[in-house]
């Protein structure tokens, strides 16, 4: 398994994985990542100016992803952890954590301050990582992301 930046071919993988998660999982379709359409163009999605999405690959097969990108209608120096997910195959195996390492790493390198990020009630291991990372829990939602099924909101200074 290796970590690296998305590249256009990866497009229809990620968004496999995207989308079957949850499907899986039987997670909220509107107002969530599922709809969004950046889902359907990860690569350009992610082609602007401090914004990053990495991939876990192995063996030429994405098996998951996660990105950085500036908030929405938010400040300059907040960043969003965004459309982090994994296969169902990779899941539980510490693969998560690395990518969240990349990512922050990444956000500090392009001078963030702070990240933020949304997710849903039901993603509990989810939570579980970002709370073990600094993540603290909000009150209301930061920026305009149109995710308004997601009920989790953190925050993490950098």
């Amino acid at each position: 398994m290796r970590i690296r930046e998305i590249k256009f071919e990866d497009n229809l993988q990620i968004e496999s994985i995207i989308k079957s998660t949850f499907i899986e999982l039987g997670l909220p379709l509107t107002g969530t990542a599922y709809e969004d359409i950046e889902t359907t163009r990860m690569f350009e999605s992610y082609q602007e100016k401090n914004a990053v999405y990495f991939v876990i690959e192995e063996g030429g097969v994405v098996k998951g992803g996660g990105g950085i990108k500036g908030l929405k209608s938010g400040s300059l120096a907040i960043c969003e952890l965004q459309k982090m997910y994994f296969s169902h195959e990779i899941r539980g195996k510490g693969y998560a954590k690395q990518l969240l390492q990349v990512c922050l790493g990444a956000a500090k390198t392009m001078g963030y301050k702070q990240c933020y990020l949304e997710t849903l009630s039901k993603l509990e291991t989810a939570q579980k990582l970002y709370k073990q990372n600094h993540f603290k829990p909000l009150e209301s939602p930061m920026g305009n992301t149109g995710h308004n099924s997601c009920g989790i909101w953190m925050l993490k200074t950098l």
